[in-house]
């Protein structure tokens, strides 16, 4: 009963445009405990503090919440239309990831999960009355979970040399999302490393973040130095954040596995206006009030200006272009005192 279940579930997430579903149970991952234990005592989660806070839930999956029987991991799509790493030249510009270029993945993928679980109560209700109720939770991203090593458990790739999610059939431009619930589902085989002797991801990171393949120090890492970090970042790695503005997709851009990306089918992650090479001169003069304007719905948003306009500070500082010293100037005044080095150190750079 349960086996016809789950196929039925696997077409219904195919329909919600989900590109990949497996399941695994929530203790699936013991090793996540003890890595984690390790990259929290060496520091490598930096200004994460939340990452300290919740650790005994995102070390073991079945302690988050002890009813559950089954993860349900489900992988969607993202694939960019257009190489991103084509605009890291254009210097009096911006590059920002792809994955904020569109509408904020939380909100999407939380209402496919949703509508997939309520599908799935319903489903598994009409299967006996005399049934336990079944219950659920549906966690993306922000929660405790350890997505990418559940995923891997699940069945639907592996983490690689960067860290991040590959599958044979979608490439790594994946966001994942998990079902937890109180059904007893068959389990898939797990995931088996398909990296092999390629270091393509280790050798493209501009800030040297990879101590070791399979390992990440985020406080060397674009995407959290423009993201999680507050403050000056360390000018030792200013100048290898070039024009990246919020984010960074060099390790996930050049994986040879991407040859199977499956195309997006979410239209609202196709890029919104604005967001694909945008001049650093407009960005960097933004407020508060036009900063909000400009990201609403969008991920990014919730880094607030200071530290955007502060990595854009960065970028210019790195663009070499003396047209844009005077711009930069302007902020070595700006009531924040990040915003304020990051304009004073691009106008000596320049």
């Amino acid at each position: 009963m349960e086996h016809a279940l789950k196929d039925r579930l696997r077409a219904q997430a195919e329909a919600e445009g989900f590109s990949d579903m497996g399941v695994c149970r929530p203790d699936a991952v013991p090793q996540v405990q003890a890595r984690l234990a390790r990259f929290l005592a060496e520091g490598r989660h930096g200004q994460m503090g939340w990452m300290e806070r919740r650790a005994e839930w995102r070390g073991d999956p079945a302690a988050l919440w002890p009813k559950a029987r089954s993860v349900i991991m489900l992988a969607e799509s993202y694939t960019p239309e257009e190489d991103p790493l084509a605009g890291l030249q254009a210097r009096d510009r911006g590059v920002i990831s792809v994955y904020a270029r569109g509408a904020d993945y939380h909100d999407l993928v939380k209402k496919r999960l949703k509508r997939l679980a309520r599908w799935l109560i319903a489903e598994a209700g009409a299967q006996g009355p005399d049934e336990a109720p079944v219950e659920v939770k549906v966690f993306v991203d922000t929660a405790p979970v350890p997505e990418k090593a559940l995923a891997e458990a699940a069945g639907l790739g592996w983490q690689g040399k960067h860290t991040n999610l590959l599958g044979r059939g979608f490439g790594n431009w994946v966001f994942l999302g998990a079902i937890f619930t109180t059904l007893d589902l068959p389990v898939d085989e797990a995931g088996r490393e398909r990296c092999g002797s390629c270091r393509r991801c280790l050798d493209a990171c501009p800030t040297d973040a990879f101590p070791a393949p399979f390992q990440l120090d985020a406080r060397r890492c674009i995407s959290y130095l423009t993201i999680e970090h507050h403050g000056p970042v360390d000018e030792a790695l200013r100048p290898g954040i070039g024009n990246r503005i919020y984010g960074c997709d060099d390790c996930l851009a050049v994986c040879p596995w991407n040859k199977f990306a499956v195309e997006a089918r979410e239209m609202r992650y196709a890029a919104r206006p604005g967001t694909v090479l945008p001049p650093l001169a407009e960005l960097a003069v933004l407020d508060d009030a036009g900063f909000r304007a400009r990201f609403a719905g969008s991920p990014i948003k919730r880094i607030g200006r200071d530290r955007f306009v502060r990595n854009v500070l960065y970028a210019i500082g790195n663009s070499g272009d003396l047209a844009l010293r005077a711009v930069a100037e302007s902020l070595t005044g700006d009531p924040d005192p990040a915003v304020a080095d990051a304009a004073r150190w691009a106008v000596a750079r320049l």
